[in-house]
């Protein structure tokens, strides 16, 4: 028997999700670093990070990739 969910495998899955949480991080740690003007960055991208994180698992699920 063949388990399969959609065309993406779930390593392939798992390095997506764990490549937007390494960008997450390291906004983070520049934010910390420098300051300002990377902390007015760093609040519009996280969001947008997040929702697709939450997108692509969602997808993924749902047998969309």
């Amino acid at each position: 028997m063949n388990d399969e969910r959609g065309k993406l495998a779930v390593e392939t899955l798992l390095k997506i999700v764990l490549g937007l949480v390494a960008v997450l991080l390291a906004l983070h740690v520049l934010e910390i670093l420098v300051g300002a003007i990377v902390s007015l960055i760093v609040k519009i991208v996280t969001p947008i990070l997040l929702l697709l994180v939450a997108a692509v698992v969602v997808l993924w699920l749902l047998d969309y990739l």
